[in-house]
This record gives C-alpha cells, structure tokens and sequence, in this order.
C-alpha cells in the first residue's frame, strides 16, 4: 500500500521526461488492459538513442482489446518470444471449438471448468460467450448456442471479478468495434445466466450443485485459487471437462493434465484424470510468431539488432532464425547476468554467474509457502468432509490415516 502511494498514472502516447536526457512513452502493446510497449530515449555525450521494450505483445484478435501499437522506428529492439515458433487458430475456428466442446458437456450432463487468468483471458471468454449470438449459423448451432445459454455460467475468482469490474469502467480502451456495440446497449461483458461468486460459501455451493454449468476460476495453471477445489470435484468424472484457454508453463499442474497425465496430485490426494481434457490455444493474450514478425515489419526506420526475452529456448531459437533470414536484422537472446554495450557492435561487457545454491534455496522456500496454502486448503476441506453427516466410517478412517503419513513425513523432515 505504501509502495502504491507513489504511482503515478500516465496515459498512452504520452512523452515523459524522467530527466532532461531520458525520456519514455508507453504505447498500447494490447496484451491485456494497460499493458504497455515502452520507447525509451536517452541523450549520451551528444548521442542519442532509442531502444523499444515491447513487454508482453498482444494477440492481434483479442476482440476486446486494441491491436498492439506499430513503432516506426528503433535503434535497438527487446523483444518477448512466447509464440515465436507457434502460430494461433484464427478467431470464427475457436469460437466454434469453444461451443462444440461446451455444448457436447452440458448435453452429457457434465460441468465445464475453464482454469482462466484473472486477468485478460476471464473477460475475453465471457466476451466470447456473449458474441456467439452474433454468429449466424445453421440450426445445429442454434441449438448448441440455446444449450450453452440455459446454463448458469459462473465466474467463481474473487481477482477475476475485480479485474472484470476494473475492464468494464475502462471501455474506451477497447476496440472500436466494441465501443460501437457498447452504444447500441449491447454490454460485451454481460449476458443471461452469468454470475459472480465472491465468497468461499458461494464457491463450495458450486461443487454441491448437480445441474450442468460452466465454472470459470483462477489460476489459469492451476497452482492455487479456487481452481484446485473445482479440479478435485470433477477430474474424476468422465461427464466433466476441463478446457483450458491460456499457456500452462512446464512442472504446473495445468501443464502435466494438459499433457496426458493419468493421476494427479490435489491438495496432497491421487486424483484419476478421468474428465475430458481439451485445449483451445488460440485465447492466447500474446502475439504469435506472424504476430511477432508483423511488429518488426512495421517500423519504418528498422532496428540495427534484436534481443529476444521472455520465451522458452525453442520458441526463442526457431524465432531468432526467422529474424536473421526474413528481415535480416541481427538477434541476440541474451542469458541471465549479462549486460551488453550498444555501440556499432554488440559487445557481452559482463556477465554475474548464478548461484545454483542460492536458486535451490530461494525454490525450497517458495515450496515452503505453497504448502503453507496448501496445508490451509486441505484444513477447510477435511474439515467440511468430517461435518458431513453422510460420511462412512471407512472415508473417516482413510483420511486419518491420510493426514498420519503427512505428518510422519513433515517429522521426518524435521528430524532430518
């Protein structure tokens, strides 16, 4: 809060001046609201040079969001690399996708849980929900549409629903398009059947109700939130499916259900992957690889070198070989502790050597305070458990001698 005290707004396109020799202005990058690309000058013993961060690049079919702001001109660009081997479904094939497996779920029976970002991804699939009616189409899917409209459609992520407040006082930041529909009194985050749960009670509801929904919760790779609850409930159920719509990083367990895994750990219980698992990776917030080669064509006066960030190796390899070939500007994915010195020729001036001891440390230390939130899911829940009347004797017993292994091992690390 204190820290917050000293933020100071500014608007797009605006030149700032920190100081007589350095200046900046954020542009739109269209990745998620406010998210900027930066333009940075600064004056050096009579010199002056430019150098654009593009931060987190926006897809260019995020229908809510404004297209990412072409540069014209950049003596050295920092560029993200998420996408920059992969291309994205076009938006009519994902709208599509996104009925077709909803639909098929609720006329199963089933409940549809989308682990979402708070943050951009939530508000752009209840968009999406709200244009289909929009889709002409023939009567198969007018059917499929009127299914997913008599389903209550849950937005259960307290983050998410403050994120989609914030997205809806801020709509002069959305496409064109959209703010023409606005007018008409069309809200593209609004639509019969939508529903925000804010609190714990309302969340536990959701798993105890055995109607057909679709359950949107945070977080979108399913490390922590609500999320976890509503995995535990129906990755188990061959009715239910889980539809994931955002980039499920390696070693998350979003990652290992979104790659085959047969079991799953959640909350410290072996849960059989048994729901139906899809992936729809075209609600991605950033560029894709055409999408990242559109921003570098765009700059009129092109950049005299490239350096590629926030990307895994492949996406970051297979990118800086398209560079180098099609535009023909030189890349260089710089590693971790390295500083470069801009002149005619890139030059590495320094590099600080990790210390494995200190990242082994500081990992055994987040693990530690995950399990602190995990220790506290799994009180609420056993808890909720052992009040329900119905519970046999034998679920009583199996969860005792759940928690007595957990405590044998937390006494022999301790021991240890």
């Amino acid at each position: 809060m204190r820290c917050i005290e000293i933020f100071e707004p500014v608007q797009y396109d605006e030149i700032i001046e920190i100081t007589p020799d350095i200046h900046v202005r954020f542009n739109d990058a269209g990745h998620m609201l406010g998210s900027s690309i930066i333009e940075l000058w600064v004056k050096e013993d009579g010199k002056e040079t430019k150098t654009v961060f593009t931060g987190d690049l926006g897809n260019n079919d995020i229908p809510l969001l404004d297209s990412p702001t072409m540069i014209e001109n950049a003596d050295y660009l920092v560029m993200e690399s998420t996408y920059g081997s992969r291309l994205h479904m076009r938006n009519d094939e994902k709208a599509e996708m996104f009925l077709n497996i909803v639909s098929e779920t609720l006329d199963n029976g089933g409940t549809v849980v989308i682990p979402s970002f708070a943050v951009g991804r939530t508000q752009e699939i209840l968009y999406e929900i709200n244009k289909l009616k929009d889709i002409i189409q023939d009567e198969e899917f007018k059917r499929k549409y009127k299914t997913l409209m008599k389903a209550s459609v849950y937005v259960d992520s307290p983050l998410a629903i403050s994120a989609t407040e914030v997205f809806r006082e801020n709509m002069n930041l959305f496409e064109p398009e959209v703010q023409e529909e606005m007018l008409k009194g069309d809200n593209p985050l609004e639509f019969p059947g939508l529903q925000f749960t804010r609190t714990a009670d309302e969340s536990k509801a959701l798993n105890e109700d055995e109607r057909p929904s679709i359950i949107i919760s945070a977080s979108g790779m399913c490390e922590v939130g609500r999320i976890k609850h509503h995995l535990k409930h129906n990755l188990w159920n061959p009715k239910s499916t889980i539809l994931f719509v955002g980039y499920q990083a390696p070693g998350t367990l979003g990652y290992n259900i979104v790659n085959g895994e047969k079991k799953v750990k959640v909350f410290g219980e072996e849960i059989a992957v048994n729901a139906r698992i899809e992936y729809i990776e075209g609600y991605s917030g950033h560029a894709d690889q055409n999408g990242l080669m559109n921003f570098i064509y765009s700059f009129i006066s092109k950049p005299k070198h490239i350096f590629l960030v926030h990307g895994e190796e492949e996406s970051q390899d297979v990118l800086k070989e398209k560079i180098e070939t099609e535009a023909a500007i030189g890349v260089t994915i710089p590693e971790f502790g390295e500083t470069y010195e801009l002149n005619e020729e890139i030059t590495m001036t320094n590099k600080i050597e990790r210390k494995i001891n200190k990242t082994i440390k500081s990992e055994i230390v987040e693990r530690l305070e995950k399990l602190k939130e995990e220790i506290k899911d799994m009180d609420t829940y056993v808890r909720q458990d052992i009040d329900n009347k119905n519970l046999r004797d034998e679920d009583i017993f199996r969860i005792n001698e759940k928690i007595k292994d957990l405590e044998k091992q937390i006494i022999n690390v301790i021991e240890g």
